[in-house]
């Protein structure tokens, strides 16, 4: 691997024109695509296997046209003081807002509040339920537009109107000032840790150009594969962090090469053949923990792991090849590591010398020192604190984010408010009961007993008679909670009311689902629980055997391993605080707390294993490198912590800061997984990868580099060290030395 990388290194500097040359037509193409590509929705939103889902797909059979998992729009009226919502004048308002419904393009049906018995028993708050042919996702800005226009028409006559509904769910939008911000902080992380600006620039360049190239493509793609803005955006923010990162290492290493005297185009081959694997394998950890979120069955989560996994590649085939490229532009505008300015006198190998020998040891080193003297302690501290952190995530909970988690500033809070205080908490979660009685010799009897036994249940506010399809052997049944859509009560009818569908099916012979969006929202969140074991054992395990073919060892990936697992745990313990029980939550303006995203765990699983292993892989590797050149154990873990240790906490901030920028973002989806990657970045590179690590490695000593003979055999050498380059640097002395020789005897 690393004399391949050597030689592709040096290749893209010698043809760095070519090599600029075919980047800048990608990025050229990407962008003429998305430029001309049809305008995206949002991806659909489907959950193949789960009774929810099975019950949309049974009434777009049984109720052709009635469009089950159609988009919905509630405009919420509201009478002034002393006022009611029958007087005439208000009245009136209310029919001429349903009959400028009636004309929207995607508009299936609207109802009249006066003839539904949608008007509260007070008299002062009344809704319009707006019913639309696509997903509440898909609708076209015209027809959100529409739904709007007509609300601010009513709201002028001096009523309280305002509008809830998935109608109004529109792409997710991050947030553009946080972006910059983190991107600003990342340049000045750049600039302190490569020592220039120019050296500055080159990571932040190609990781702009690889994440324009990756999001161009997803938005060129996005109306064929039915990619939605999220995707996009997790791309953009998984992108710009590993992207800037894996550039970083390599003019890290590139700089150091230059350091101990060799020319650019050796300096750069080195680089990429060392820190250039660690590279390749990194990413590699990265798209398998992506990649490997396809196992859940969610075809949403599906595209977003594979979409941003592919970014993930480009960033390395960008670090690989720009870099050495960029590089060979910049010339002497990139010094050598601890080079402030060209010397006078000596040559640049004596220089260096000098030069690290009058060096006062790095606080990379000081830390390394002081660990490896207290091991047991640092560990103990380490663990302790990220398990003392991790206690909130024992009473997590889980949901999906409906209008009662927004902002109450937003027409949608606004609107859930009202129909909770006129209606009850629970008619802003109603239920579908789907009673399919194909096979009933008495569907009506059936949808009876139905309908009578949910009606004994606890915390049922109302059900409303059965009502059949034209061919009379399917019936739907509403119910209305006592609770609100999100509360454990709501979540124990659902299951309740499908225990007793199994007595009904064994009686008359009809078969019962539950469906909404209240049940959807319960059977995805326990869908990506059942998912979350087994995609942790498909992604360590692979991760774990990459990880003993990369440090040929057995306990190394072994201790990166349950380290990842400590941080994740530890920052699903800070989300839970921050989201769910409101701890800090004004410093980052989360108005309104509730249950954590149901895709929250896996996917921090996901994203953060993927950059766990990045930490791993480049401060390790400089460890082992050492190791297998001869130092001591506990020698090898100073040596990697000099040499990477300001590196690896560079990276860590920048993509801290990356993340961060998106919990501006005025989507509580995206504020949370800002939050929730940024802090578990923290957690794992500063305690785990910079505490835990050496003090375990301190206490193994050689038994951490321990690998069995067989196995030893049996595996590829990937060479991520170098080996091979010293190797090829000793025969190159053998032949000066013998070539001297032969000048001397002649």
């Amino acid at each position: 691997m690393a004399t391949f990388l050597y030689k592709l290194g040096r290749l893209a500097f010698r043809r760095r024109h070519f090599v600029a040359l075919i980047w800048v037509a990608l990025l050229t193409l990407a962008g003429v695509g998305a430029a001309s590509a049809p305008a995206p929705g949002t991806t659909s939103f489907s959950i193949p296997g789960v009774e929810a889902q099975k019950a949309f797909d049974l009434l777009e059979q049984r109720f052709p046209g009635a469009s089950a998992d159609g988009g919905t729009g509630r405009i919420v009226f509201k009478a002034p003081e002393g006022q009611k919502m029958t007087d005439a004048a208000n009245k009136a308002t209310v029919e001429k807002t349903v009959s400028e419904l009636r004309d929207g393009s995607e508009v299936v049906s609207v109802a009249d509040p006066f003839t539904s018995n949608a008007v509260s028993k007070d008299g002062t708050v009344a809704y319009t339920s707006v019913k639309y042919e696509a997903p509440g996702m898909e609708l076209k800005d015209s027809t959100r537009d529409a739904l709007k226009t007509a609300a601010d028409d009513a709201r002028a006559t001096g009523l309280t109107v305002d509008v809830g509904g998935d109608a109004l769910q529109a792409g997710a939008e991050p947030g553009a000032i946080g972006e910059v911000i983190g991107l600003a902080i990342a340049a000045v992380v750049l600039v302190i840790t490569l020592g220039s600006l120019v050296a500055a620039g080159l990571p932040l360049l190609t990781a702009i150009i690889g994440v324009g190239i990756g999001v161009s493509t997803i938005t060129a793609l996005a109306s064929a594969l039915d990619l939605g803005d999220t995707t996009s955006t997790l791309a953009l923010m998984i992108g710009l962090a590993v992207g800037i990162d894996y550039a970083l290492f390599i003019v890290s290493r590139y700089r150091s090469e230059l350091a101990v005297g060799r020319d650019r185009e050796e300096a750069i081959g080195r680089a990429t053949g060392t820190a250039g694997s660690a590279v390749v394998f990194a990413g590699l950890t990265v798209v398998i923990a992506l990649a490997g979120l396809s196992v859940v069955g969610v075809p949403m989560l599906t595209k977003m792991g594979l979409a941003a996994a592919g970014t993930v590649v480009v960033a390395v085939l960008i670090a690989l090849t720009m870099i050495p490229a960029l590089l060979g532009y910049a010339g002497k505008r990139v010094k050598a590591t601890g080079e402030k300015r060209k010397p006078r006198g000596g040559n640049r190998s004596e220089w260096s010398e000098r030069s690290e020998a009058q060096a006062k040891p790095g606080m990379g080193t000081r830390w390394a020192s002081f660990v490896i003297r207290r091991p047991a302690a640092v560990l103990l501290l380490g663990v302790v604190g990220l398990g003392t952190i991790a206690v909130p995530a024992t009473q997590l909970e889980l949901g999906l984010p409906d209008d009662g988690s927004q902002p109450t500033s937003t027409t949608q809070r606004r609107a859930y408010d009202l129909l909770s205080e006129g209606f009850g908490p629970g008619f802003n979660g109603p239920l579908m009961i789907v009673v399919d009685a194909k096979n009933s010799d008495d569907p009506q009897a059936a949808a009876t007993s139905v309908t009578d036994g949910i009606k004994d249940l606890k915390d049922v506010a109302t059900v409303t008679p059965a009502a059949f399809n034209k061919a009379g052997d399917t019936a739907t049944i509403t119910v209305i909670p006592g609770s609100k859509p999100s509360s454990a009560q709501t979540e124990d009818l659902v299951h309740a009311i499908r225990d007793q569908g199994a007595d009904v099916k064994a009686d008359t012979g009809a078969q019962v689902l539950v469906t909404g969006t209240t049940a959807m929202n319960i059977d995805f969140s326990q869908k990506l629980t059942d998912a979350l074991i087994p995609y942790l054992g498909l992604v360590v395990g692979l991760a774990f055997l990459l990880l003993i073919v990369i440090f040929r060892s057995i306990l190394v990936p072994l201790k990166a391993a349950l380290g990842f697992l400590l941080s994740v745990l530890a920052a699903l313990g800070a989300v839970v605080a921050v989201f769910q029980w409101g701890w800090l939550s004004g410093l980052i303006g989360v108005e309104e707390t509730g249950p954590i995203m149901s895709m929250m765990p896996i996917f921090m699983v996901g994203v953060v294993f993927g950059l766990a292993m990045d930490y791993e892989v480049f401060l390790v590797t400089r460890m082992r490198e050492a190791y297998v050149h001869g130092e001591s154990p506990s020698q090898a873990v100073v040596t990697g912590f000099r040499y990477s240790a300001k590196v690896v906490a560079a990276a860590a901030i920048i993509m801290m800061a990356v993340f961060g920028g998106f919990i501006s973002s005025s989507e509580s989806m995206i504020k949370m997984i800002g939050f929730g990657l940024a802090i578990a970045v923290f957690f794992d590179a500063f305690i785990v990868r910079m505490a835990i690590v050496p003090a375990v490695l301190a206490l193994l000593g050689k038994k951490a580099w321990w690998l069995p003979k067989w196995l030893d055999r049996a595996l590829p050498n990937v060479d991520v060290e170098g080996e091979g380059l010293r190797t090829q640097d000793d025969a190159d002395s053998s032949r000066d030395g013998d070539e001297d020789r032969e000048l001397v005897r002649a």
